[in-house]
Protein backbone atom coordinates (compact mmCIF):
# COMPACT_ATOMS: atom_id res chain seq x y z
CA UNK A 1 0.00 0.00 0.00
CA UNK A 2 1.10 3.38 -0.85
CA UNK A 3 0.86 4.86 2.55
CA UNK A 4 1.63 8.56 1.71
CA UNK A 5 -1.51 8.27 -1.18
CA UNK A 6 -3.28 6.97 1.57
CA UNK A 7 -2.57 9.41 4.15
CA UNK A 8 -3.25 12.31 1.61
CA UNK A 9 -6.82 10.57 0.91
CA UNK A 10 -7.51 10.69 4.54
CA UNK A 11 -6.51 13.84 5.33
CA UNK A 12 -8.98 14.99 2.38
CA UNK A 13 -12.14 12.75 3.62
CA UNK A 14 -11.73 14.20 7.07
CA UNK A 15 -11.16 17.82 5.54
CA UNK A 16 -14.30 17.15 3.34
CA UNK A 17 -16.22 15.59 6.05
CA UNK A 18 -15.63 18.33 8.28
CA UNK A 19 -17.00 21.13 5.71
CA UNK A 20 -20.17 19.08 5.51
CA UNK A 21 -20.56 18.90 8.94
CA UNK A 22 -19.89 22.34 9.25
CA UNK A 23 -22.08 23.41 6.41
CA UNK A 24 -24.83 21.03 7.91
CA UNK A 25 -27.85 22.84 10.27
CA UNK A 26 -31.19 22.05 11.79
CA UNK A 27 -34.09 23.31 10.24
CA UNK A 28 -36.00 23.52 13.93
CA UNK A 29 -38.28 26.11 13.39
CA UNK A 30 -40.56 28.37 10.74
CA UNK A 31 -38.14 29.80 8.22
CA UNK A 32 -35.38 28.19 9.60
CA UNK A 33 -32.49 28.56 12.26
CA UNK A 34 -32.54 32.42 11.95
CA UNK A 35 -36.67 32.79 11.19
CA UNK A 36 -35.29 34.27 7.57
CA UNK A 37 -35.95 31.36 5.13
CA UNK A 38 -32.19 31.80 4.59
CA UNK A 39 -29.84 28.90 4.73
CA UNK A 40 -26.29 28.73 4.78
CA UNK A 41 -25.71 25.18 3.09
CA UNK A 42 -23.56 25.02 -0.08
CA UNK A 43 -24.31 22.15 -1.83
CA UNK A 44 -28.33 21.48 -2.63
CA UNK A 45 -29.71 20.52 -5.75
CA UNK A 46 -30.93 22.74 -8.45
CA UNK A 47 -32.72 20.70 -10.79
CA UNK A 48 -34.96 17.65 -9.87
CA UNK A 49 -37.80 15.81 -11.50
CA UNK A 50 -40.00 12.22 -11.01
CA UNK A 51 -36.71 10.56 -10.72
CA UNK A 52 -33.76 12.46 -11.17
CA UNK A 53 -32.15 13.85 -7.26
CA UNK A 54 -35.44 13.15 -5.03
CA UNK A 55 -34.03 10.70 -2.30
CA UNK A 56 -37.62 9.69 -1.56
CA UNK A 57 -41.18 10.31 -2.07
CA UNK A 58 -43.87 9.57 0.88
CA UNK A 59 -47.37 9.67 1.20
CA UNK A 60 -48.73 11.93 4.16
CA UNK A 61 -52.29 11.41 5.33
CA UNK A 62 -54.59 13.97 6.48
CA UNK A 63 -54.68 17.92 4.75
CA UNK A 64 -52.68 20.56 6.17
CA UNK A 65 -50.20 23.63 5.12
CA UNK A 66 -47.98 23.07 7.71
CA UNK A 67 -44.25 23.50 6.73
CA UNK A 68 -41.59 20.53 7.69
CA UNK A 69 -39.02 21.09 10.35
CA UNK A 70 -36.12 19.21 10.63
CA UNK A 71 -33.75 18.20 13.32
CA UNK A 72 -30.67 15.40 12.69
CA UNK A 73 -32.70 12.46 11.23
CA UNK A 74 -36.53 13.59 12.18
CA UNK A 75 -38.80 15.37 10.37
CA UNK A 76 -41.57 16.86 12.15
CA UNK A 77 -44.89 18.52 10.69
CA UNK A 78 -48.72 19.06 11.29
CA UNK A 79 -51.65 17.67 9.48
CA UNK A 80 -55.85 17.35 10.04
CA UNK A 81 -58.30 14.94 9.90
CA UNK A 82 -61.32 16.80 8.82
CA UNK A 83 -63.53 13.81 8.71
CA UNK A 84 -62.57 13.04 12.68
CA UNK A 85 -62.33 16.45 13.59
CA UNK A 86 -58.47 15.63 14.98
CA UNK A 87 -55.32 17.70 14.32
CA UNK A 88 -52.14 15.48 14.82
CA UNK A 89 -48.12 15.89 14.97
CA UNK A 90 -45.98 13.47 12.37
CA UNK A 91 -42.92 12.15 12.74
CA UNK A 92 -40.95 11.10 9.65
CA UNK A 93 -37.10 9.37 9.46
CA UNK A 94 -35.29 11.92 7.30
CA UNK A 95 -33.19 9.02 5.77
CA UNK A 96 -35.94 7.10 4.05
CA UNK A 97 -39.22 8.78 4.66
CA UNK A 98 -40.71 6.19 6.92
CA UNK A 99 -43.63 7.69 8.91
CA UNK A 100 -42.02 6.83 12.48
CA UNK A 101 -45.23 7.90 14.54
CA UNK A 102 -48.55 10.19 14.83
CA UNK A 103 -49.83 11.57 17.82
CA UNK A 104 -53.79 13.51 18.04
CA UNK A 105 -53.00 16.15 19.55
CA UNK A 106 -56.83 17.50 19.91
CA UNK A 107 -60.12 15.97 18.65
CA UNK A 108 -62.47 18.83 18.76
CA UNK A 109 -65.17 20.87 16.66
CA UNK A 110 -63.07 22.46 14.14
CA UNK A 111 -63.00 26.36 13.80
CA UNK A 112 -64.33 28.38 10.26
CA UNK A 113 -61.30 29.03 8.76
CA UNK A 114 -60.54 30.98 5.03
CA UNK A 115 -61.54 28.66 2.25
CA UNK A 116 -57.33 29.06 1.29
CA UNK A 117 -56.34 28.20 4.66
CA UNK A 118 -56.03 24.26 6.35
CA UNK A 119 -56.98 23.36 9.64
CA UNK A 120 -53.46 22.36 10.52
CA UNK A 121 -51.59 25.49 8.73
CA UNK A 122 -48.53 26.74 11.65
CA UNK A 123 -45.47 24.97 11.61
CA UNK A 124 -43.68 23.35 15.10
CA UNK A 125 -41.10 24.20 16.45
CA UNK A 126 -37.86 21.91 18.55
CA UNK A 127 -35.13 22.56 20.48
CA UNK A 128 -33.61 18.74 19.57
CA UNK A 129 -35.09 17.58 22.78
CA UNK A 130 -39.07 18.46 22.86
CA UNK A 131 -41.51 19.59 19.61
CA UNK A 132 -43.78 22.41 20.27
CA UNK A 133 -47.21 22.58 18.61
CA UNK A 134 -50.14 25.02 18.48
CA UNK A 135 -53.97 24.50 16.87
CA UNK A 136 -57.57 25.84 17.72
CA UNK A 137 -59.51 24.06 19.96
CA UNK A 138 -62.92 26.52 19.42
CA UNK A 139 -61.70 30.06 20.40
CA UNK A 140 -58.68 28.59 22.63
CA UNK A 141 -54.82 28.57 22.11
CA UNK A 142 -53.74 25.07 22.68
CA UNK A 143 -50.07 24.88 23.00
CA UNK A 144 -48.37 21.54 23.72
CA UNK A 145 -44.83 19.84 23.82
CA UNK A 146 -44.01 16.23 23.09
CA UNK A 147 -41.07 14.52 23.30
CA UNK A 148 -39.34 12.67 20.08
CA UNK A 149 -41.56 9.26 20.65
CA UNK A 150 -44.55 11.02 20.49
CA UNK A 151 -45.13 11.64 24.23
CA UNK A 152 -47.25 14.30 25.45
CA UNK A 153 -45.03 16.55 27.74
CA UNK A 154 -47.73 19.10 28.53
CA UNK A 155 -50.68 21.08 27.14
CA UNK A 156 -51.31 24.57 28.05
CA UNK A 157 -54.17 27.17 26.62
CA UNK A 158 -53.01 30.91 27.04
CA UNK A 159 -55.09 32.70 25.85
CA UNK A 160 -58.15 32.93 22.96
CA UNK A 161 -57.96 33.62 19.41
CA UNK A 162 -61.14 34.51 16.80
CA UNK A 163 -60.77 34.97 13.76
CA UNK A 164 -63.17 34.11 10.22
CA UNK A 165 -59.62 33.30 8.48
CA UNK A 166 -59.07 30.13 10.80
CA UNK A 167 -55.66 29.59 12.50
CA UNK A 168 -51.96 29.48 11.43
CA UNK A 169 -49.85 30.08 14.68
CA UNK A 170 -46.52 29.01 14.36
CA UNK A 171 -44.53 28.66 18.13
CA UNK A 172 -40.92 30.14 17.84
CA UNK A 173 -38.19 29.34 20.38
CA UNK A 174 -36.42 31.84 22.24
CA UNK A 175 -34.19 30.79 25.44
CA UNK A 176 -36.38 29.10 27.87
CA UNK A 177 -39.36 30.23 26.07
CA UNK A 178 -42.06 29.36 23.73
CA UNK A 179 -43.72 33.13 22.09
CA UNK A 180 -47.32 32.11 20.83
CA UNK A 181 -48.96 34.90 18.73
CA UNK A 182 -52.57 35.18 19.51
CA UNK A 183 -53.60 38.64 17.98
CA UNK A 184 -56.76 38.63 16.38
CA UNK A 185 -60.92 39.79 16.78
CA UNK A 186 -61.11 38.33 19.96
CA UNK A 187 -61.17 40.83 23.64
CA UNK A 188 -58.19 38.54 24.75
CA UNK A 189 -55.40 39.30 21.97
CA UNK A 190 -52.40 38.64 23.15
CA UNK A 191 -48.80 38.18 22.57
CA UNK A 192 -47.40 35.43 25.16
CA UNK A 193 -44.15 33.80 26.54
CA UNK A 194 -44.36 30.26 28.01
CA UNK A 195 -41.92 28.17 29.79
CA UNK A 196 -40.48 25.40 27.74
CA UNK A 197 -40.26 23.26 30.74
CA UNK A 198 -44.02 23.40 31.59
CA UNK A 199 -45.79 25.53 29.43
CA UNK A 200 -46.68 27.87 32.58
CA UNK A 201 -46.74 31.81 31.25
CA UNK A 202 -43.60 33.94 31.76
CA UNK A 203 -45.46 37.43 30.38
CA UNK A 204 -48.67 38.17 28.53
CA UNK A 205 -49.06 41.57 26.65
CA UNK A 206 -52.64 42.39 25.97
CA UNK A 207 -53.04 43.76 22.52
CA UNK A 208 -56.26 46.45 22.93
CA UNK A 209 -55.98 47.05 18.89
CA UNK A 210 -57.89 44.43 17.63
CA UNK A 211 -56.94 43.24 14.42
CA UNK A 212 -55.39 39.20 12.77
CA UNK A 213 -51.97 38.47 12.35
CA UNK A 214 -50.75 35.22 11.17
CA UNK A 215 -46.97 36.50 11.57
CA UNK A 216 -44.82 34.61 13.02
CA UNK A 217 -41.85 37.11 15.07
CA UNK A 218 -38.31 37.27 14.49
CA UNK A 219 -35.22 38.08 17.13
CA UNK A 220 -32.26 39.97 16.60
CA UNK A 221 -29.60 42.08 18.68
CA UNK A 222 -29.80 44.89 17.59
CA UNK A 223 -28.75 48.94 18.70
CA UNK A 224 -27.01 46.93 21.78
CA UNK A 225 -30.40 45.26 23.16
CA UNK A 226 -32.33 41.96 22.02
CA UNK A 227 -35.04 42.46 20.22
CA UNK A 228 -38.46 40.65 19.23
CA UNK A 229 -39.89 42.09 15.95
CA UNK A 230 -43.52 41.61 16.30
CA UNK A 231 -46.16 42.34 13.56
CA UNK A 232 -49.83 42.96 15.50
CA UNK A 233 -52.29 45.09 17.02
CA UNK A 234 -52.22 47.86 14.37
CA UNK A 235 -48.32 48.21 14.49
CA UNK A 236 -44.70 47.25 13.61
CA UNK A 237 -43.27 46.85 17.42
CA UNK A 238 -40.02 46.31 18.80
CA UNK A 239 -40.76 44.10 22.61
CA UNK A 240 -38.05 42.67 25.09
CA UNK A 241 -38.44 38.90 24.59
CA UNK A 242 -37.13 38.83 28.50
CA UNK A 243 -40.45 40.42 29.96
CA UNK A 244 -42.48 40.94 27.57
CA UNK A 245 -41.83 45.28 27.58
CA UNK A 246 -41.99 47.26 24.46
CA UNK A 247 -39.20 49.06 23.10
CA UNK A 248 -40.74 51.09 20.52
CA UNK A 249 -43.51 51.03 17.79
CA UNK A 250 -44.48 52.62 14.13
CA UNK A 251 -48.45 53.10 13.93
CA UNK A 252 -50.22 50.41 11.41
CA UNK A 253 -49.48 50.84 8.35
CA UNK A 254 -52.17 48.89 8.20
CA UNK A 255 -54.69 46.53 10.07
CA UNK A 256 -53.51 43.09 10.03
CA UNK A 257 -50.45 41.10 9.44
CA UNK A 258 -49.45 37.86 7.80
CA UNK A 259 -46.20 37.95 5.99
CA UNK A 260 -43.15 37.04 8.87
CA UNK A 261 -40.43 40.30 9.32
CA UNK A 262 -36.97 40.30 8.13
CA UNK A 263 -33.99 42.25 9.29
CA UNK A 264 -31.20 43.63 6.99
CA UNK A 265 -28.07 43.66 8.64
CA UNK A 266 -25.92 45.89 5.85
CA UNK A 267 -28.49 48.59 5.68
CA UNK A 268 -29.73 47.93 9.51
CA UNK A 269 -33.26 47.93 8.75
CA UNK A 270 -36.49 46.23 9.54
CA UNK A 271 -38.42 45.05 6.19
CA UNK A 272 -42.14 44.05 6.54
CA UNK A 273 -45.75 44.25 4.70
CA UNK A 274 -48.38 44.77 5.86
CA UNK A 275 -51.52 42.49 4.54
CA UNK A 276 -54.64 44.03 4.96
CA UNK A 277 -56.95 46.49 3.90
CA UNK A 278 -53.63 48.00 2.15
CA UNK A 279 -50.16 46.62 1.39
CA UNK A 280 -47.46 48.78 2.29
CA UNK A 281 -44.06 48.13 2.15
CA UNK A 282 -41.66 49.73 5.23
CA UNK A 283 -38.13 50.10 5.85
CA UNK A 284 -37.48 50.53 9.87
CA UNK A 285 -34.66 51.77 11.69
CA UNK A 286 -34.54 49.76 14.81
CA UNK A 287 -33.02 51.73 17.03
CA UNK A 288 -35.67 53.73 18.45
CA UNK A 289 -37.98 54.31 21.81
CA UNK A 290 -41.65 54.78 22.08
CA UNK A 291 -43.72 56.14 19.19
CA UNK A 292 -40.98 56.24 15.86
CA UNK A 293 -43.73 56.65 13.30
CA UNK A 294 -42.27 59.89 11.73
CA UNK A 295 -39.01 59.71 12.92
CA UNK A 296 -37.82 55.61 11.70
CA UNK A 297 -39.55 55.18 8.48
CA UNK A 298 -36.50 54.98 5.93
CA UNK A 299 -38.69 54.67 3.33
CA UNK A 300 -42.17 52.91 2.32
CA UNK A 301 -43.73 51.54 -0.67
CA UNK A 302 -46.82 50.34 -1.96
CA UNK A 303 -45.46 48.76 -5.21
CA UNK A 304 -43.65 45.42 -4.42
CA UNK A 305 -45.60 44.90 -0.83
CA UNK A 306 -46.38 41.03 -0.34
CA UNK A 307 -49.54 39.83 1.04
CA UNK A 308 -49.16 36.52 2.76
CA UNK A 309 -46.07 34.90 1.52
CA UNK A 310 -42.81 35.94 3.43
CA UNK A 311 -39.36 37.63 1.95
CA UNK A 312 -36.47 36.70 1.77
CA UNK A 313 -33.20 39.20 1.37
CA UNK A 314 -29.20 39.55 0.60
CA UNK A 315 -27.37 42.26 1.58
CA UNK A 316 -28.77 44.58 -1.16
CA UNK A 317 -31.87 43.27 -2.07
CA UNK A 318 -35.68 41.91 -0.68
CA UNK A 319 -37.42 39.53 -2.83
CA UNK A 320 -41.30 39.44 -2.30
CA UNK A 321 -43.85 37.64 -4.23
CA UNK A 322 -47.55 38.33 -3.85
CA UNK A 323 -50.30 35.60 -3.79
CA UNK A 324 -51.47 36.28 -7.44
CA UNK A 325 -47.60 34.82 -8.38
CA UNK A 326 -45.35 38.30 -9.37
CA UNK A 327 -42.39 38.19 -7.66
CA UNK A 328 -40.51 40.98 -7.32
CA UNK A 329 -36.70 42.27 -6.49
CA UNK A 330 -36.78 45.30 -4.14
CA UNK A 331 -34.02 47.30 -3.92
CA UNK A 332 -33.21 47.29 0.35
CA UNK A 333 -31.52 50.82 0.46
CA UNK A 334 -34.49 52.74 -1.67
CA UNK A 335 -37.27 50.83 -2.08
CA UNK A 336 -37.09 50.58 -5.58
CA UNK A 337 -38.42 47.66 -7.46
CA UNK A 338 -35.47 46.27 -9.93
CA UNK A 339 -37.76 43.96 -11.74
CA UNK A 340 -40.97 41.97 -11.61
CA UNK A 341 -41.60 38.45 -12.45
CA UNK A 342 -44.83 36.25 -13.09
CA UNK A 343 -44.48 33.10 -11.26
CA UNK A 344 -47.38 31.81 -10.64
CA UNK A 345 -50.18 31.67 -7.37
CA UNK A 346 -48.27 31.42 -4.26
CA UNK A 347 -49.05 31.05 -0.58
CA UNK A 348 -45.76 29.30 0.04
CA UNK A 349 -42.58 31.39 1.51
CA UNK A 350 -39.19 31.16 -0.95
CA UNK A 351 -35.20 30.18 1.02
CA UNK A 352 -32.47 31.22 0.22
CA UNK A 353 -29.20 29.30 -0.09
CA UNK A 354 -25.60 30.08 -1.84
CA UNK A 355 -27.02 32.85 -3.76
CA UNK A 356 -30.03 30.81 -5.08
CA UNK A 357 -34.08 31.81 -4.44
CA UNK A 358 -36.15 28.96 -4.70
CA UNK A 359 -39.37 29.82 -4.88
CA UNK A 360 -42.35 27.63 -4.90
CA UNK A 361 -45.68 28.02 -6.07
CA UNK A 362 -49.19 26.61 -5.47
CA UNK A 363 -49.17 24.02 -8.44
CA UNK A 364 -46.22 22.64 -6.97
CA UNK A 365 -43.69 24.50 -9.19
CA UNK A 366 -40.33 25.59 -7.75
CA UNK A 367 -38.49 28.22 -9.65
CA UNK A 368 -34.92 28.66 -9.04
CA UNK A 369 -32.96 31.75 -9.65
CA UNK A 370 -30.16 34.01 -9.03
CA UNK A 371 -30.12 36.54 -5.83
CA UNK A 372 -29.47 39.46 -8.11
CA UNK A 373 -30.94 42.72 -9.64
CA UNK A 374 -31.68 40.99 -12.66
CA UNK A 375 -33.84 38.15 -13.09
CA UNK A 376 -31.54 35.03 -14.28
CA UNK A 377 -33.62 31.69 -13.98
CA UNK A 378 -31.65 28.68 -13.01
CA UNK A 379 -34.28 25.86 -13.35
CA UNK A 380 -38.13 24.69 -12.90
CA UNK A 381 -38.90 22.26 -11.15
CA UNK A 382 -43.00 20.67 -10.97
CA UNK A 383 -43.57 18.37 -8.21
CA UNK A 384 -46.34 17.40 -9.90
CA UNK A 385 -49.19 17.90 -7.27
CA UNK A 386 -50.09 21.23 -5.70
CA UNK A 387 -48.29 22.65 -3.15
CA UNK A 388 -48.74 25.13 0.27
CA UNK A 389 -45.95 24.67 2.67
CA UNK A 390 -42.78 26.54 2.48
CA UNK A 391 -39.51 24.49 1.73
CA UNK A 392 -37.01 23.13 4.66
CA UNK A 393 -33.14 22.39 4.21
CA UNK A 394 -31.25 20.28 6.38
CA UNK A 395 -28.27 18.54 5.97
CA UNK A 396 -27.22 18.86 2.04
CA UNK A 397 -31.01 18.30 1.12
CA UNK A 398 -34.54 20.31 0.22
CA UNK A 399 -37.70 18.69 2.37
CA UNK A 400 -40.89 19.49 0.67
CA UNK A 401 -44.30 19.15 1.41
CA UNK A 402 -47.05 18.86 -1.01
CA UNK A 403 -50.77 17.88 -0.54
CA UNK A 404 -50.11 14.02 -0.71
CA UNK A 405 -46.72 13.64 -0.58
CA UNK A 406 -43.14 14.77 1.40
CA UNK A 407 -40.48 14.77 -0.89
CA UNK A 408 -36.80 14.46 0.04
CA UNK A 409 -34.47 16.46 -2.40
CA UNK A 410 -30.82 16.06 -2.65
CA UNK A 411 -28.03 14.96 -4.93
Amino acid sequence: MNYFKFSIGLIAWIVASSMSVTQAENWANWRGPNGDGISNETNLPTKWDSTTNVLWKSPIPGVGHSSPIIWEDKLFTLTAYPEKNEKALLCYDCKNGKLLWQTTVLKSKLENKHGDNSFASGTPATDGKWVYVSFLDGEDVVVAAYDFTGKLVWIQRPGKFSSPHGYSCSPVLFENKVIINGCSKSPDSFVAALSLTDGKPLWKVALPNLSHSFSTPIFRKIAGKMQMIFLGNKEVASYNPEDGSKYWFVNGPSEDFCATPVYNEKRGLILISSAWPLRNLLAIKPDGQGDVTKSHVVWQSKEGAYYVPSPVCTDDYLFSTMTNGKVNCIEIATGKVLWTQELGKQYASPVLSNGLVYMPNDDGVITVFKAGPTFVPVAKNAMGEMMYASPAISNGKIYLRGDKHLFCIGK
